[in-house]
């Protein structure tokens, strides 16, 4: 029984320069709508984040939007392509709101903004603040570097061995939601607080 109903999708606001990142984008918003998982993500149209809510929309697929007010404008809201736009007041309440309404977290490439986000939902894990999978979706090695920074922080004593293996990273979409699937259910026993 799948236990995943709706994933927060982490990701840029621009394509990024190889064309390989907005067909992966395209790729996962597919396999959300293949295996009827809503998504939840930030709001804008533009870049990786349009690409995939545009994708899962015209399939039929449940699209969830989350933008703090100052973002609510013409030039980040290009087109209508959720099914529910929720504005909130700050990007805090942003990510307190999609947090919410997640029942696992992915991140593509993107900048700042999507590391943040990612690391954030990645610290709360550690902390026990949630029990919900959080992934990478590797498209081209891009979070090859992240993955060898944690190994470092792990093997000097800073990153606990446990939590780096309850990060699932894959570089095929479907694997990657396989996965998030099969964990679910046993991630709380094994990062138990």
């Amino acid at each position: 029984m799948n236990t995943i109903k709706t994933i927060a999708v982490f990701c840029g606001s621009s394509v990024g320069k190889n064309p390989l990142y907005e067909q992966k984008a395209i790729d996962l918003g597919t396999a959300l709508y293949a295996n009827q998982i809503g998504l939840v993500y930030g709001g804008g149209n533009r870049g990786l984040m349009g690409v995939i809510a545009k994708t899962v929309f015209k399939l039929g697929g449940s699209v969830t939007g989350v933008l703090p007010e100052a973002l609510n404008l013409a030039s980040v809201r290009q087109a209508v392509v959720e099914t529910e736009l929720i504005v909130v007041p700050t990007m805090h309440e942003r990510k307190a709101k999609m947090y919410s309404l997640a029942d696992a977290f992915i991140a593509l490439p993107g900048g700042i903004g999507t590391f943040e986000e990612f690391l954030e939902v990645f610290t709360w894990l550690q902390l026990g603040y949630h029990h919900k999978p959080v992934a990478l979706l590797n498209t081209a090695g891009f979070y090859n570097p992240l993955l060898h920074f944690f190994q470092q922080s792990s093997d000097e004593g800073f990153l606990h061995k446990d939590l780096l293996e309850a990060l699932v990273v894959e570089e095929d979409e479907n694997m990657l939601l396989r996965r998030i699937q099969g964990i679910s259910l046993t991630i709380k026993d094994k990062l138990a607080p």
